[in-house]
């Protein structure tokens, strides 16, 4: 059963910008911090951002910083990643993750949270020059 489904992806000329949305459901959702990463055809995972369990405390990867927002509504079940200034570096498969507790500091290569509890099947975003 799918615990976590993205959506929202797809094909943006570069400077565009989009809004993922990562639905829950079965488990409690409002007792994990939520967590985006993204993986590129021949690169490693790519930690972007966490936003814990209440939504009070966002942490980003310098990478996408002041670029990229999380945010999260728990009563949907849903947690967002508004990209804006799209890059054709951001060209990935993004997914969202539950996890136990975010990771303050977001490196590149680790996961953006502690202790992931389920992951999500991840779509597709491809940025055009």
């Amino acid at each position: 059963e799918v615990q976590l489904e993205e959506s929202g992806g797809g094909l943006v000329q570069a400077g565009g910008s989009l809004r993922l949305s990562c639905a829950a459901s079965t488990f409690n959702f409002e007792d994990y911090a939520l967590g985006w990463f993204r993986q590129a055809p021949g690169k490693e995972r790519e930690g972007l951002s966490c936003i814990n369990d209440s939504g009070s405390n966002a942490y980003y990867a310098d990478s996408v910083k002041r670029r990229f927002t999380t945010s999260r509504d728990n009563a949907k079940k849903t947690v967002y990643l508004q990209m804006n200034d799209l890059r054709q570096e951001d060209t990935a498969v993004y997914y969202c993750a539950a996890f136990e507790f975010c990771r303050s500091n977001i490196t590149t290569n680790a996961e953006p949270g502690y202790g992931m509890d389920y992951l999500g099947t991840g779509t597709q975003v491809t940025v055009s020059s």
